[in-house]
This record gives structure tokens, C-alpha cells and sequence, in this order.
């Protein structure tokens, strides 16, 4: 092993001739060695020559990562038109940014972005219209903009919000307490959170919230996350005086949710994980004197996801025989008379919220946003009128409210956030996005195209107007299809600029997210997984037939389970697109479980050591065992980040090293590493930029692109 690493650090490796246009000679990558372990699956023996870069705080990870790095950085610094590009995301992304405002009583909340900070600002007001003030800047947390704010709750009285910050891309999360009113921080803090919301009660004494055992040294962003447990802080006293309220020993790899009804009356408790995506719910009744978690829906027989609660009704978002999800009413004092509020509708449910006495039920129809009104008493009131194919997101209130926000947007429309008035439905411009572009350029399309088995699938096509369909258009393809995730129209400067660069940006809403229901879930998830990637391969067969691009133009993009479906499709179809981009993939099917969260994805994509059926499955698609020797790769940027503690960055590590040692072509095949980085969320604006510039700048050089005149 000495002697290795000797090896690695003395490595010398070179890059010749990268400027755009000009001739590609083969990269010379960093020495990975190629180690002897295996490991036996159901009599199926199977190798692992990289084991190694598990140990990703090993000297030998770290030297081999760190010339990547160096590589990498040394491909994009010959490319003349990178820092062009990176000039124009800087621009594009130099706009006024904004959420849909929520209140409690007359204390309003929003976050604010005014361009280019790293991190959007939480700022309060008294009334919709009051004047606005900074309540918490993350930007001051840190130099680099690395510290964002993660999940937050606000008490009844709008006196107090506790706020989570999380450090360098990492989901754990530290609990602060803040004054709304005086802006200072309280003596609170509460650490080793992570996937945890804060539920005040209605007095605003204290809060639940999850949290997990403190890690052992040099475990924090690897180890197996198991045995969650949900706690109470009473406001003032130190962590460790925290009460336990509720773990489930026997099923460790299961999550806690709490929910304090608005009256403040009881808390609801949503059990879920293990190896189904079903859950259990459990009350207390705040008012006892001894209050204790009771069982009130524990059957784990379908997802039930709480709403909202009208005195001793409970109303739940459940797909109990329904694919497409209903609204039911559970009443504490009779749990076993679950009736529907609101049947199931022909489109998908994706979301459920309450304002004003009223229920706001946002469907899919077609990947898109349709948004139906109800009152508490099931019966419909009216469909919201929304601007176009997009997507709404918001609706949110207390009973007293006569308004509620929302906000639209699409692939070519920012997001604008109206006021809707509950009693007449008319909407009205609440905050308008000006983005310093202009968009009327381009237009989206959304078609529909065949898969492998028949199956008819949605995709959205934004692109400049009066393109030329003559197969020449560079192109985009992204998708995720997985975990009951839809992909929706998102506005996004980003993609915008993209766009200006004169290429297609297309979405393929596969099957394994939720945009037909739970069918269409089902229909992409463990045993099915390859109708995922068959859909997303029939995508590209549709974009190159009817000519918006071909293979050498054809890029194609997807992060997380997507990163694991770029990852899959370019090992099984590697001449059918000109460059592939994995991000924080997924790519050691076999090994998943072992690390982070990953035990979390079972119910998903099961386990190699569940059953052989299982295993088998996994095998066949896993990226990192199907890349063979002798076969030639389209160019391939591989991206993740050091600390990236819900992909395990060591997927990305194995990936790129089998890759480039048994690449036939000249293709490049490179490792992106972000520092103090993690999966995504609140990664710093530069960070960002800096992103698409190496990722746009990659795609120019590869896909043999010239920039538009005038960009």
C-alpha cells in the first residue's frame, strides 16, 4: 500500500491540445490501482478493484482526488470560452429572487436574493405590505457563503422562530432560536438534526424536532444513518436536557415527523421507512395531563401524510385505494371510520395545503400544475386559474385569512407570486421577477413520445422560437425518475442561458416519479427500474427522429437518482449520445446501503442482500458494474462534492476510475469535485456559476459548439 501511494503522488499526467476546435489527445489519468477484493452474492461472485476510494480520508483517496481535481481544472483552463460563459451566468443570475411570503398573526416571512449573494436572506415584516427588515442573513455566517439555512418554524404569535443552519453542503443541521422582534439569537442550540423540521407548541415553550445520536469521530459525513428519534426542547434549557418522546428501537432505519394541530390541541406523529414507502400515524392529546403518543393509523398499509385538522378530524393525503391519492377524514374519537373528503381526481395529487377554511388540492395534469379549491366540507369550489403550463407552488394559511400566495413559473417565465382571493378565486400580482434577459425569445413545447413497451411519456422542449429542426441543435436531456419525484416546470437563469447559447433543454418526465401516481412510481421502482432508463433512452431516440438534435449534439444531464440514470443509460446505450453528465450519482448499486442514508433507499431500489431477485436486478444496471473494458464512452464530466453526506461521494470516485482505465476511445472522461460542497442543497451562488461554466464550457469543447453571436 506504501509503495501505491508512493506511485500515485509521483504521477505525472498531462493535458495537450484542449483549446476548443483543435485536435484531442488522450488524457493521461491519474494511476488508480485495481485491488483484488470481491464479494459473493447468491453464489454470484463480483469484483471490486476500487474498494479502496471507500476511505475517502485516506492519504491515497486524498492524493489521487486532489490530481483529479487537478486535471480537471487544467481541461477547462483551455478552454478560451469558458470564462465567457461564466461571465454571462454571472449576468443572467443577477436578478431579484424571492419566495411566497407566510405569516403567523400580522408577522410575515419571506427569503430575498438580490442577485448574486450566496445565500438568500430571511427577512420579516408587519403585514403584507410592511417594510421589509433582515431577520437572518446566512451570508454573515460565513466567508465563503457555505452556511445556509435549512428548515425553520415560527411560533403561533410570530415572537420566536427557531432556524437550522447547515455548513459546507451537509444535511445535518445545528437548531437556533431567534427574537423575531429584536433580531438577537436566544442561548438555544440544538446539534446532530438532520432531516428534522421544528413543530412549536401553540404556547410557545418549546418545540419537537428529530435528531440521531452524535456520530463517532471520522463517521460524520459516512457512516450508516440509523435510530432516529423525536425529541422535545423546552426554550431555555441545554440540549441535553432534552426530552425523548418517541423511538422505534425495533425498526431502526424508520423517521419521525411532528405536527402540532393550528389549534394547538394535539401533536401528530408520521412513522415511516424501513423497507415500504407506507406509514404509521400516532396522536397525543396536548391537553392531558399526561399526554403520550397513541396509535391511530398503524396498519402500514398505504401512505398516510397528514394535512390539517378541523377540531377531532384529522385530514390526510393518502393513496389507501387510490394510485392517484385522495383526501380523507380520520376522527380521533373513532379512528376506524376513515371516510373521503375528496375522492381521488383522473391527474395525480402532488400537494395539499389549508388557508382560510378552504383546501387547495395542486394536481399534475400532464407534468403540469392544475390547482382545485375545496372546503373543509369536501365540496369543490373551483379550479385556480394559473397562467400557463408551469408550475404553482404555495397556498398556505390560517383559518382567519381572506388571501392566500402562491407562485408560478415556468421553463421560460420566472417566478411571479400572486395573491389569491379565497372567497372570489381571482388572482391578482403580489411580486414580479425582472430578469435581465429576454425570454420572449423562447417558447416551450410539451410533447408526448413512445417508450420501449408501448408506454406514452410526457416530455417539455424549451427552445429558442423558429428553430430550425435539421438535426444540428445542441441539446439538453435531462430527467430524474425516481422516488414518487416529479419534474415540473422551473424557471431557472441557468437553463435560460443555456438557451441563449442556442441550445435545446429538454425534460423527460420518465416513469418512477409521480406524475401519473403511484402507478407511475410503481411502474419505475425496484424490479421495473429499467423501464426508467428505457424511457429516458425512447427519449432521446424521439429528439434525434424528429430532428430537434442527433448523437453528437445530444448531451444528456441528471443529479442524484438521476446521476445514477445518466450513469446507467450511458453504460447500456454509449453510442447514442455525444457527451453525458452524472451528478452525485447513485453508481454502486451493490453498496448503497452501507453508507449515509442509503439504507433509506431500499424501499426504492431493495438491496443486493435482500434476495437474490433483488441482487439480480441491481446487478444488471448498477453503473459502476457495467462499465466493460474495450468499449468507447462519450465524453463524461462525473460531479460530486467532499461532503456530500447523502450520495456518498465514493460512488463518483469508483465510477470515474472504472471508467477511465477501461475507456477504448479518446473521449475525456473527468472528475468534478466541489469543495466544501455537498448534494445540492444551499450550495453558494459563485459555487453555482462556476458549476455551469465547467459544465457548459465541457459540453462546447465536446459537443463542438460555437457561441452565438452577440452572447
Amino acid at each position: 500500500m506504501k509503495r501505491r501511494f508512493a506511485s500515485l503522488c509521483a504521477a505525472m499526467f498531462a493535458v495537450s491540445c484542449l483549446t476548443a476546435g483543435a485536435q484531442t489527445v488522450a488524457l493521461h489519468y491519474p494511476p488508480a490501482p485495481r485491488d483484488s477484493v470481491t464479494d459473493t452474492y447468491f453464489g454470484t461472485t463480483v469484483a471490486d478493484p476500487y474498494r479502496w476510494l471507500e476511505n475517502i480520508d485516506s492519504a491515497q483517496t486524498r492524493a489521487w482526488v486532489q490530481a483529479e481535481a487537478s486535471l480537471t481544472q487544467s481541461y477547462f483552463a483551455q478552454i478560451p470560452q469558458r470564462d465567457v460563459i461564466a461571465a454571462r451566468l454571472k449576468s443572467a443570475v443577477n436578478y431579484e429572487r424571492f419566495t411566497t411570503p407566510y405569516h403567523q398573526k400580522n408577522h410575515y416571512f419571506y427569503t430575498y436574493n438580490a442577485g448574486l449573494q450566496n445565500q438568500s436572506v430571511l427577512y420579516t415584516m408587519n403585514g403584507p405590505h410592511g417594510t421589509p427588515r433582515v431577520l437572518i442573513d446566512p451570508n454573515k455566517l460565513s466567508s465563503d457563503g457555505t452556511v445556509a439555512l435549512g428548515p425553520s418554524a415560527v411560533t403561533y404569535d410570530g415572537r420566536l422562530i427557531a432556524y437550522s443552519t447547515q455548513s459546507a453542503g451537509s444535511d445535518w443541521q445545528t437548531w437556533h432560536v431567534r427574537n423575531v422582534a429584536t433580531g438577537k439569537d436566544l442561548p438555544d442550540t440544538l446539534q446532530w438534526s438532520k432531516f428534522s423540521g421544528a413543530t412549536w407548541l401553540k404556547d410557545g415553550s418549546g418545540f419537537y424536532y428529530d435528531r440521531y445520536d452524535a456520530p463517532t469521530a471520522g463517521e460524520t459525513y459516512k457512516a450508516a444513518l440509523y435510530a432516529q428519534k423525536v425529541y422535545f426542547h423546552k426554550l431555555g434549557s441545554p440540549q441535553s436536557a432534552d426530552r425523548l418522546v418517541y423511538q422505534d428501537p425495533a425498526n431502526k432505519d424508520y423517521f419521525f415527523s411532528v405536527t402540532v394541530t393550528e389549534d394547538g390541541r394535539y401533536a401528530v406523529l408520521t412513522q415511516s421507512g424501513g423497507r415500504s414507502y407506507n406509514t404509521r400515524v400516532y396522536f397525543e392529546d396536548l391537553r392531558s395531563k399526561r399526554p403520550h403518543f397513541m396509535p391511530l393509523l398503524t396498519k402500514y398499509d398505504a401512505q398516510w401524510n397528514f394535512v390539517d385538522s378541523d377540531g377531532t378530524r384529522f385530514f390526510f393525503d393518502t393513496d389507501k385505494d387510490a394510485p392517484n391519492h385522495r383526501i380523507a377524514v380520520v376522527d380521533v374519537r373513532n379512528p376506524s371510520a376513515v371516510r373521503t373528503l375528496i375522492p381521488q381526481w383522473s391527474s395525480a395529487l402532488e400537494d395539499v395545503n389549508t388557508a382560510g377554511r378552504s383546501i387547495y388540492v395542486r394536481y399534475m395534469k400532464d407534468a403540469h400544475s392544475a390547482v382545485r379549491q375545496y372546503t373543509f366540507g369536501g365540496r369543490f369550489v373551483r379550479e385556480v386559474a394559473l397562467p400557463g403550463i408551469g408550475t404553482a407552488s404555495g397556498f398556505y394559511g390560517d383559518r382567519p385569512d381572506k388571501v392566500t400566495y402562491y407562485t408560478y413559473s415556468s421553463y421560460t417565465t420566472p417566478p411571479t407570486a400572486y395573491t389569491l382571493d379565497i372567497a372570489t378565486g381571482k388572482s391578482a400580482v403580489y411580486r414580479k421577477t425582472h430578469v435581465p434577459m429576454d425570454l420572449s425569445a423562447f417558447v416551450t413545447d410539451e410533447v408526448f413520445y413512445t417508450s420501449k413497451d408501448g408506454t406514452r411519456v410526457p416530455m417539455m422542449i424549451a427552445h429558442r422560437k423558429g428553430m430550425k429542426l435539421d438535426g444540428s441543435n445542441p441539446a439538453i436531456l435531462y430527467a430524474y425518475g425516481g422516488f414518487d419525484i416529479p419534474i415540473t416546470p422551473a424557471f431557472s437563469a441557468m437553463t435560460a442561458t443555456w438557451l441563449k447559447m442556442g441550445g435545446i433543454y429538454a425534460v423527460a418526465n420518465i416513469r418512477g416519479g409521480s406524475e401519473y401516481g403511484e402507478a407511475w412510481h410503481h411502474a419505475g421502482m425496484l424490479a421495473n427500474k429499467q423501464h426508467v432508463f428505457d424511457d429516458f433512452i425512447a427519449a432521446a431516440q424521439y429528439l434525434i427522429s424528429q430532428k430537434y438534435t442527433s448523437t453528437p449534439k445530444l448531451a444528456i444531464k441528471g443529479e442524484s437518482n438521476g446521476g445514477l440514470l445518466i450513469g446507467a443509460v450511458e453504460t447500456q446505450r454509449p453510442d447514442l449520445f455525444g457527451a453525458a453528465l452524472p451528478g452525485v450519482g447513485v453508481m454502486d448499486m451493490l453498496r448503497f446501503q452501507d453508507f449515509t442514508i442509503g439504507n433509506a433507499w431500499i424501499p426504492e431500489y431493495g438491496c443486493s442482500t435482500c434476495s437474490a431477485d433483488q441482487f439480480k436486478a441491481l446487478y444488471a444496471y448498477s453503473p459502476y458494474q457495467n462499465i466493460k473494458a474495450g468499449v468507447t464512452y462519450p465524453p463524461t464530466l462525473i460531479s460530486t462534492a467532499d461532503h456530500d453526506d447523502r450520495v456518498f461521494p465514493a460512488h463518483s470516485f469508483k465510477f470515474a476510475a472504472a471508467m477511465q482505465h477501461d475507456q477504448a476511445g479518446t473521449a475525456p472522461v473527468l472528475l468534478r469535485v466541489d469543495l466544501k460542497a455537498g448534494h445540492g442543497g444551499g450550495k453558494p451562488i459563485a459555487k453555482s456559476i462556476e458549476d455551469y461554466a465547467d459544465t457548459y464550457a465541457f459540453l462546447l469543447k465536446n459537443l463542438h459548439l460555437q457561441l452565438p453571436t452577440g452572447f
